[in-house]
């Protein structure tokens, strides 16, 4: 049994890290096209709505799928329907059309497969995965996500640079491809017992939607997770989405640059990942969710105030340790505490909350990029981060899930 699960998870993992190898690539050549192109905050406002709000919408939805239906299943029709998209992109650019609004299209149908496939991840990852290991695995996880994160810049730097973008969009479609038949082929997991009498009763979507609702809103610790989530998400946009567009106003606009300020969040996370996988975090989860906030708005600010840009890679490097100390315990806590039945619910609840906020995020900060020096947003929204910690530190999860391995 024990081996079992272990080949399940190595499988399962190197399946998903080949698919989201594919998709960072394409993500990254959409995002550095926009921003080197227009050079406009208003634009990644557009870019950012465009590829979060699909998913707020349809993550509801995969939540009832995911708590229903088979979820390896799901992850593979979402897999298979972000990679069509990148196929018809690629087409259409080797056609000759090239405007932004494909790219635009493009970004919103790979959000509504993110918002299948993450809750439907979420859900699957405790079912084959032993509770004592979670921690452990999901560290690992994060690392090799992270490894992604590392090659993917440099991969699309260099394709940007010496061949068409359409390249980079099939590179999507073959890594997809072989994502999907290792855990079509390869995985095996046992249909859940709930799933088969749901089915049976024919439970309406909107009812389970409301059950998955009035979970959360009874247990205190998963809807106070879910908000402190929401609002470090919020006042963390800047940082995350606005540092390419600070780089090209405040260094120039060399796709170099963009690479290498990714390569030293990656490998920054690449480290926190295997650290947090190794150290296991604070014994309460939730201080060590807690320091990682606090740490990533110190370094939300030193972003904001240094002017030399090596200085400016080496705090990138550093917030990139801390983001698996605040993802990881997060996972874990909630596919602790969280019933497995409730499970794809929760986790398309946290994702929706997660999707609506990026973009409400940027249509305030967007807009005062374009207006207020965004150095100035930065600082500001680490201090807030900063000091977020203070009124979430009384956190608790319940008592029989208070000392999790």
């Amino acid at each position: 049994m024990e081996i079992n699960w272990k080949k399940n998870t190595i499988l399962f993992i190197t399946g998903q890290a080949l698919s989201l190898f594919g998709s960072m690539v394409v993500q990254y050549a959409i995002l550095w096209h926009i921003t080197l192109k227009t050079q406009s905050g208003t634009m990644m406002t557009l870019f950012t709505v465009v590829g979060f709000l699909p998913m707020f919408f349809i993550s509801p939805f995969g939540g009832v799928w995911a708590d229903r239906f088979n979820r390896k299943y799901l992850i593979n029709i979402a897999d298979g329907a972000i990679a069509l998209a990148s196929l018809i992109v690629a087409l259409l650019i080797m056609m000759g059309y090239t405007h932004f609004a494909i790219l635009l299209a493009c970004a919103a149908v790979r959000s509504f497969g993110q918002g299948v496939q993450t809750p439907a991840v979420g859900a699957f990852i405790p079912q084959i995965i032993p509770k004592e290991y979670l921690t452990k695995v999901n560290g690992i996880y994060s690392s090799i996500q992270s490894m992604c994160m590392f090659t993917a810049p440099m991969i699309a730097g260099v394709l940007m640079t010496f061949t068409p973008l359409e390249t980079l969009f099939l590179l999507d479609v073959v890594t997809a491809a072989i994502g999907i038949s290792i855990l079509l082929f390869f995985v095996k997991v046992p249909v859940m017992e709930k799933t088969e009498e749901q089915e049976k009763k024919g439970i309406d979507y909107f009812h389970d939607l409301r059950e998955g609702l009035r979970y959360i809103r009874k247990h205190g610790f998963v809807l106070g997770m879910i908000t402190f989530s929401a609002l470090f998400s919020f006042f963390a946009a800047p940082a995350a989405l606005l540092t390419p567009l600070q780089i090209t106003r405040n260094f120039g606009a060399d796709v170099w640059r963009l690479t290498a300020i990714e390569i030293a969040f990656s490998v920054g996370m690449m480290a926190g990942g295997l650290l947090i996988a190794a150290w296991g975090g604070f014994k309460n989860k939730v201080h060590t969710i807690m320091f990682s906030c606090f740490f990533f708005g110190l370094a939300a600010i030193g972003l904001g105030l240094t002017p030399n840009f090596w200085i400016y890679l080496g705090i990138m490097g550093a917030a990139g340790i801390v983001m698996p100390m605040f993802n990881t315990p997060t996972m874990v806590l909630l596919q602790t505490t969280v019933e497995s039945g409730f499970m794809g619910r929760v986790f398309s609840v946290f994702t929706m909350v997660g999707s609506a906020i990026m973009p409400a995020a940027m249509l305030i900060f967007g807009p005062l990029a374009d207006t207020i020096n965004i150095n100035f947003l930065l600082i500001g929204s680490g201090v807030t981060m900063a000091l977020l910690v203070i009124p979430f530190m009384r956190l608790r999860p319940p008592p029989t899930e208070a000392e999790n391995p």
